[in-house]
């Protein structure tokens, strides 16, 4: 017997949720097959059988959180008999396991009711949490994990049933919870409009979080300017085709921008830096944050020491990084880390924005859709040009406003004059 355990999630991240499991009990599964999907804060990992056998018990359930380390499910010998007697002991094996992470399983909670029902004692922490809060007794809660296990799905559903009084629910089918749904019933209006609500993934309220974290703690205002892009637009339609012919890669826009703002982080160094504590870290190196939209979430993925790519080398890992957050792929060391970050709202026709810090950094520089608007000249001549606005959102703590300002006039500078990032470079 087996356990299926959470493993090393990296740096800084001790806990996840499951997202969905692959398996169900009863599967054989070889060595090596992906069993669960798991959420972290910033991407989904597989977690895979360590040995070949039969699941014979499902611990967690998805939607619940789960620590590193600890036992989410187990694998039985591949014998027509093991797996239900791996599966009847479950709870006694518990125990004797000896891990720190499957410890919780097995020892009472002292919250537990004092009858000591075997169900409560079976409950995870975070059922015996939400029951302690909403005043449920874990007896009278009906566990849908084949070896009596509460879950926070079953606690949800008794309290949502709890107050018509009528009936109890009728046992949900075995397989994958959807905490969801008894939630949405709970939160129906009493005028009896429709509503629906679902659970925040992980990462999206990873983001909600550190958006708040950064308006909260950072003195962050925007600074504007406008590109015109003439110049840009003209390299490109004059080159695009023999760029694409010798590097296999098109030449977008992330290339200038990516080489403007380094050049601009040269000049005004503070843009690439970040506070600790008391202390001032200013990074001597350039490693370029690409905001990303992907299905479950905005993602940064890092092109690393970009100042030493070329046009085509970056166009190149800024596009092989967005395919792997639109495909969910993305590792965590290729979103650790980031000294400045560029986002594009204007891929889906956003005008103007103050882009939010990613913090720690001190800046981030938003694009936008490049819209003909009449630009004057002189006193007598108006012509039509492809104009971009560009946002500034910096960190008045550490950067001044008249830094601040020089930086994205640099910017636009060089933007301006594409030749001028030969030289930048």
């Amino acid at each position: 017997m087996s356990e299926i355990l959470v493993p090393d999630l990296g740096e800084s991240i001790s806990e996840g949720t499951i997202y969905k499991w692959l398996v169900k009990e009863g599967d054989t599964v070889g060595q090596g097959d992906v069993l669960a999907e798991l959420e972290t804060d910033k991407v989904n990992l597989e977690i895979s059988a360590e040995v070949e056998g039969v699941i014979s018990s499902i611990l967690r359930q998805a939607g619940e959180n789960v620590a590193v380390g600890e036992a989410i499910g187990i694998i039985g010998a591949a014998s027509g008999s093991k797996p239900q007697a791996a599966e009847s002991k479950a709870p006694e094996a518990a125990p004797a396991s000896g891990s720190a992470a499957a410890a919780p399983v097995a020892v009472a909670a002292p919250e537990a009711p004092a009858s000591g029902d075997s169900h409560a004692a079976l409950a995870s922490p975070g059922a015996r949490k939400l029951a302690r809060e909403r005043g449920i007794d874990l007896g009278e809660v009906s566990a849908r994990d084949p070896i009596g296990r509460i879950g926070q799905a079953d606690v949800s559903g008794h309290g949502a049933a709890a107050p018509q009084a009528t009936a109890p629910a009728a046992p949900a089918p075995q397989g994958k919870p959807e905490p969801a749904k008894p939630a949405a019933s709970k939160a129906a209006p009493e005028d009896g409009k429709n509503v629906e609500r679902k659970r925040m993934s992980r990462r999206r309220l990873t983001i909600a979080s550190r958006l708040v974290e950064a308006q909260q703690t950072a003195a962050m205002l925007t600074t504007f300017n406008e590109v015109d892009m003439t110049a840009i637009l003209d390299i490109r339609k004059r080159r695009k085709d023999a760029f694409k012919e010798k590097h296999e890669v098109g030449l977008g826009f992330m290339s200038f921008f990516t080489k403007a703002v380094i050049g601009a982080l040269k000049t005004y160094p503070l843009l690439n830096a970040e506070i600790d504590g008391e202390d001032l870290v200013v990074k001597k190196f350039y490693d370029i944050g690409i905001a990303v939209a992907a299905k479950e979430g905005l993602v940064v993925p890092v092109v690393r020491d970009a100042d030493r790519l070329s046009f085509p080398e970056i166009e190149r890992q800024i596009g092989e990084l967005a395919s792997k957050a639109r495909a969910n792929t993305l590792s965590l060391s290729e979103l650790q880390g980031g000294t400045f970050t560029i986002t594009n709202g204007g891929v889906f026709g956003s005008l103007l924005s103050t882009p939010i810090l990613n913090t720690p950094q001190v800046g981030i520089l938003g694009m936008h859709k490049i819209q003909l608007r009449p630009i004057a000249l002189d006193e007598e001549r108006t012509v039509n040009r492809p104009m971009m606005y560009i946002a500034l959102s910096y960190d008045h703590r550490i950067v001044d406003g008249s830094e601040a300002v020089s930086f994205l006039v640099k910017v636009k500078e060089l933007l301006e004059d594409p030749e001028a990032l030969l030289l930048e470079g």
